[in-house]
């Protein structure tokens, strides 16, 4: 399930997460939100962001020349 989880600290700090995401898809998806809360203070990606979602790449090696 995707989500994009918004947490607001008592200083007003407001932070982004999102999950069910793979590659750039989280930044894309959540653009809007960062339109509308104002400059983006700091990045911290997490490994699924380099995931390229469920594609498999097959390579087929020839065994005998």
């Amino acid at each position: 399930m995707k989500q994009i989880i918004v947490e607001i600290a008592e200083d007003g700090e407001v932070r982004l997460e999102t999950k069910g995401f793979t590659g750039k898809t989280c930044i894309k998806e959540s653009q809007f939100l960062k339109d509308l809360i104002g400059e983006e203070i700091q990045r911290q990606l997490t490994p699924t962001y380099y995931q390229r979602g469920k594609t498999m790449i097959k390579r087929h090696l020839p065994l005998c020349g």
